[in-house]
């Protein structure tokens, strides 16, 4: 069994202590699971899954906590403390997370996020993270088809638009002219593919494409008409930002869901707006 260090791991419990338990890690030998960490009705024998890091001796350490980024993910944490080496993010755990100099694109504040992608640092063996998240996206070409959905984490804003992370592994980028909501660095969102470019950077949208799109998003209208009576004063001359905080769809969207709607003969165009039929 090959320890993973920065991973979750699952470990047979070797031996029960006053101060916690001892758990198999393999050729690594025993790893403590501190008391605080410790389930309860826990004995010989039985498995935990555990995270295991280094302690500020540089020891290995199991935890149950959850940390906010495991080796090989990306992730947008705040710094908790700076020094002479670097600067040190909160990750949820007891001891933070090392970002030397040389791996933080500008200074990095007490107080501030940042995106970064965490690893093994080959010199010292120690989980550490960087800022210069580029290094450590996929540089092969993606297989996605148009119209899949995907995980983004919004990375970095551009003059085109937002440059994402894509299920943990690929750039991609939203377009100025194509969001309708309000993006921040740091945000996990579902996205889906809009094309596969033949230099094998990928576009990305918010929006689901196609009739699937529009038929949810008449679904959502009728709905939304419904609980207000059965009528509501938006309609084509409405803002798109007035239609987007109401029902969180595009104007563009929110058009087409109308047209469905009005073909199906279950709503009425009036001047003051839209009613049911």
């Amino acid at each position: 069994m090959e320890l993973k260090l920065g991973k979750f791991n699952i470990l047979k419990v070797v031996k029960v202590v006053d101060f916690g338990l001892y758990l198999d890690g393999g050729e690594e030998g025993e790893v403590l699971l501190p008391k605080r960490y410790v389930p309860e009705n826990i004995k010989l024998g039985d498995e935990l899954n555990v995270f295991i890091y280094l302690d500020n001796e540089e020891r290995l350490v199991a935890t149950t906590l959850t940390p906010l980024v495991q080796v090989g993910q990306f992730a947008c944490l705040e710094v908790a403390w700076v020094n002479q080496y670097g600067a040190f993010l909160n990750w949820g755990l007891m001891k933070d997370l090392f970002v030397p100099f040389r791996e933080q694109k500008v200074k990095m504040e007490i107080g501030k996020k940042y995106i970064v992608h965490a690893h093994i640092d080959e010199d010292s063996f120690r989980i550490v993270a960087s800022a210069k998240v580029e290094h450590f996206l996929s540089k092969e070409k993606a297989d996605y088809t148009p119209g899949e959905d995907v995980d983004i984490l919004i990375w970095q804003r551009t003059a085109l638009g937002y440059k994402a992370i894509i299920d943990n592994q690929y750039s991609g980028l939203l377009y100025e002219n194509e969001i309708f909501q309000p993006l921040q660095i740091g945000m996990k969102l579902t996205a889906y593919i809009k094309q596969m470019r033949e230099d094998g950077k990928i576009d990305l949208m918010l929006q689901k494409p196609g009739m699937e799109k529009v038929e949810d998003s008449a679904k959502m209208l009728l709905d939304y008409i419904k609980q207000h009576g059965g009528k509501t004063s938006l309609n084509d001359k409405s803002p798109a930002e007035v239609i987007y905080q109401e029902l969180g769809i595009s104007k563009k969207t929110f058009k087409k869901a109308v047209g469905d709607l009005y073909k199906k003969r279950i709503i009425v165009l009036t001047e003051e707006g839209i009613r049911l039929a």
